[in-house]
């Protein structure tokens, strides 16, 4: 059969009819849709930088933890990760966000489920000055799931899976989003002035006291503590780790950068790409500082100290990425990555084992991080960070501690000492993640 050629001015008077009702649909949306695309947007983008934080969080834990267990890590980063999404849509959101619907007003926010816009807004009267309440949800999720991953590095190595992933509902569903409430949701921490820009203390050190608290009841590692010594137990893999470090400094742009709430002027642009660097800043510090420190102390850089120190520079900037300098940013950092270093050894001196060192990074950070908000931001008092880390603190070390000697007590919370020896993998797991190789 012949294909018709059609000379290209027929083509083109054929075309024109479309041409012209394309250029009649106009699809520009008006002047007040544009900063709620924008900042929605921005909330879409950034909680996928953060949801890339739970692969950091994973990669850099396998990477810590021996062979042998290195399969349940895994299983505890997907089920910890899948839970919080189930736990924070039934029950955590509105706890953390009631609106007008505290329960106990400024305390205890809402109990009910998520519900999102209807399709294409349909017959709603949406407000068009902040962001959809899908992409709002989606952010605030990503944030609620991180801080049950600080919890898994620490309690690696010898906890049972199911308890922990109970405690993981707990977490995500009531005492994270209570205590976030306070503060984020307008609660009585807000009434009282407390400054966190990103959750230094709401986030960070919330699965700091949680982790501090599963490690003491817990109790450490078979063979980690002899006498005064602390035994080295080296990770199965410090690329992995390494990888996971990148992974979470990158996600920590979206995690610190969506923080600023809206994209929706110059100077809130503006004022994002300021929290960018500040950010990549303060975690540069954390790794220098760590690798200096650990020259000087040990005559040899460690690499599990410097992954930590950049961490911990993230952390400490978190509560205030946005008004300080690069300089200061920096200073802020390298403090966090002094804190990760002197830390540690105080950690083995009272026999806490923390596999994968998420306490000094998350909670002493975290803390140090919310201490210094006043030195550039205004607004902020210390004694009023003070106060307010000190009851987010006792909160949540009271509830995890009820939960875990709960779960202790009830269906016990660590493995045999012939499993533990031999590994979770195929203990708890019945498969290995290198089986081509012998046990670590």
């Amino acid at each position: 059969m012949k294909i018709l050629k059609l000379p290209l001015a027929v083509a083109a008077l054929i075309a024109l009819p479309a041409i012209g009702f394309a250029q009649d649909a106009d699809v520009t949306p008006p002047n007040s849709e544009i900063g709620y695309i924008l900042t929605t947007f921005m909330f879409l983008f950034a909680g996928v930088l953060v949801f890339w934080m739970a692969a950091g969080f994973t990669m850099l834990e396998v990477g810590l933890v021996r062979g042998k267990n290195v399969t349940m890590q895994l299983t505890k980063n997907m089920g910890l990760f899948s839970l919080a999404g189930i736990a924070y849509y039934a029950v955590g959101y509105n706890l953390m966000y009631p609106g007008d619907g505290w329960s106990i007003n400024g305390i205890l926010g809402a109990f009910s489920m998520t519900s999102l816009e209807p399709v294409g807004l349909a017959d709603t009267e949406t407000d068009l000055t902040y962001a959809s309440v899908g992409s709002d949800y989606f952010f605030q999720l990503m944030f609620c799931a991180a801080t049950a991953s600080i919890v898994s590095g620490t309690m690696a190595e010898r906890i049972k899976l199911w308890p922990f992933l109970i405690f993981v509902i707990i977490l995500t569903a009531f005492i994270y989003p209570i205590q976030a409430s306070w503060k984020w949701g307008g609660g009585f921490l807000q009434e009282m002035g407390f400054q966190d820009f990103a959750g230094s203390t709401v986030v960070h050190s919330v699965g700091g006291w949680a982790a501090l608290v599963g490690a003491l009841i817990l109790g450490p590692r078979i063979g980690k503590y002899k006498g005064d010594r602390t035994i080295p137990m080296p990770g199965s893999n410090l690329p992995l780790a390494t990888l996971g470090t990148f992974i979470l400094w990158m996600g920590w742009f979206g995690f610190n950068g969506g923080s600023q709430l809206y994209m929706d002027t110059a100077a809130n642009v503006a004022d994002i790409s300021r929290i960018f660097a500040n950010t990549n800043a303060a975690a540069a510090g954390g790794a220098v500082a760590a690798m200096l420190l650990t020259q000087f102390l040990y005559k040899k850089p460690d690499l599990t100290m410097i992954l930590n120190g950049a961490l911990a520079g993230l952390v400490s900037i978190t509560a205030e990425p946005l008004a300080p300098s690069l300089g200061l940013a920096t200073l802020i950092g390298a403090a966090g990555g002094v804190i990760v270093v002197l830390v540690v050894p105080v950690l083995d001196k009272f026999k806490i084992d923390d596999v994968v060192g998420a306490i000094p990074v998350h909670l002493g950070a975290g803390i140090f991080g919310t201490l210094v908000v006043p030195l550039s931001n205004a607004d902020a008092s210390f004694f009023v960070q003070l106060k307010s880390i000190v009851i987010v603190g006792i909160f949540v070390t009271v509830v995890s501690t009820i939960v875990w000697l709960a779960l202790k007590a009830t269906v016990g919370i660590r493995v045999s000492e012939e499993d533990e020896i031999n590994g979770l993998d195929m203990a708890e797991l019945g498969m290995e993640a290198y089986p081509e190789f012998s046990k670590l």
